[in-house]
C-alpha cells in the first residue's frame, strides 16, 4: 500500500518574523562581543581595537541588510539599503 505523499508545511508570515527575530538576537549578540574585546583591547593598549571596530561597523550594516529583508517593499527599506552600502 503506498503512502500519500508527505505535504511540506508552507512559511507564512509568523515563520518569517521569527527567523528574523533570530537573527537579530544573534547578530545582537555579536555585537555586544565585539563591543566588550573593542573596550579591553582600548585599555589595554592593544592595536587590534581597530579590527574589532571595523567588525562592529560591519555588523551595524549587516543589521541593517536584514531589517532591509524583512521590510522588502516599503520605501524605508531602500532607504536602509543606501545605509547599509555606506557603512
Amino acid at each position: 500500500m503506498k503512502q500519500p505523499p508527505r505535504q511540506r508545511p508552507y512559511k507564512d508570515e509568523r515563520d518569517e518574523q521569527i527567523e528574523t527575530h533570530s537573527r537579530s538576537a544573534a547578530l545582537d549578540f555579536v555585537v555586544a562581543a565585539t563591543q566588550i574585546l573593542t573596550i579591553m583591547c582600548l585599555i589595554k593598549g592593544n592595536s587590534a581595537w581597530k579590527g574589532s571596530l571595523a567588525l562592529l561597523f560591519i555588523g551595524g550594516a549587516v543589521s541593517l541588510f536584514i531589517n532591509m529583508i524583512s521590510m522588502r517593499k516599503s520605501h524605508i527599506s531602500r532607504l536602509v539599503y543606501v545605509w547599509g552600502l555606506l557603512v
